[in-house]
């Protein structure tokens, strides 16, 4: 989601693929043996093979949005809040999604791990309205998807939860026509299909709602 939320701000067209991990095709296994997504292969034959990656080479081809921070120190901090997400919070995210994965009998140990780090996000919160600062841009999309993730694991839990910042930088994500362009499902990519290009147009009638 990441990945699609930057090429989506950085207006580049992009061949998207949608495929069936359980029966992965040749072409990504050719492309990246890892055989994980997302995976974007530039004109110039080169792969990206990580979210993170493809949303800073995105933004880096263009950002008519402002997405990515300003100077250096903005750079840094990004980075930093970005490591905790990928990082601990990532590792305790999985482990309550899906504990019997990882021969647990439940999540809730790693829920309230996960917890703990998602207050750093709310009181940040509440000195700007969202985590780039006072517009939307390259640490929310980064971070918002796996926010998401936590959220919906057991909605009625979270939503007891005492985040009213963090609750409503996320109501504002998936009430965006922008997340509903990304997460528009397409059908399955197979060998020789014609190309589907997109620029995750979202749409502009429902524009006021769009994060900013």
């Amino acid at each position: 989601m990441r990945a699609r939320l930057a090429l989506q701000a950085s207006g580049l067209a992009v061949e998207l693929r949608n495929i069936e991990l359980k029966n992965k095709p040749a072409e990504l296994l050719q492309a990246s043996p890892k055989g994980t997504v997302p995976v974007l292969v530039l004109s110039n034959d080169r792969v990206i093979e990580q979210s993170l990656d493809i949303m800073v080479w995105a933004l880096k081809q263009s950002a008519p949005q402002g997405w990515m921070p300003k100077d250096g120190a903005a750079m840094q901090d990004a980075l930093a809040c970005v490591e905790i997400n990928d990082g601990p919070f990532k590792h305790a995210l999985d482990r309550y999604k899906y504990p019997t994965r990882y021969a647990l009998s439940d999540g809730l140990h790693h829920r309230d791990l996960a917890a703990h780090l998602l207050m750093h996000w709310e009181n940040r919160l509440h000195s700007h309205p969202h985590l780039n600062g006072p517009h939307w841009g390259f640490l929310d999309a980064a971070i918002a998807p796996f926010v998401r993730q936590f959220a919906h694991t057991d909605p009625t839990w979270f939503a007891a939860q005492n985040w009213p910042q963090l609750k409503r930088w996320l109501a504002k994500l998936e009430e965006s026509p922008e997340f509903a362009a990304v997460m528009q499902k397409l059908p399955l990519w197979q060998t020789g299909n014609a190309p589907c290009i997109t620029r995750f147009a979202a749409d502009s009638a429902s524009a006021a709602a769009a994060p900013t």
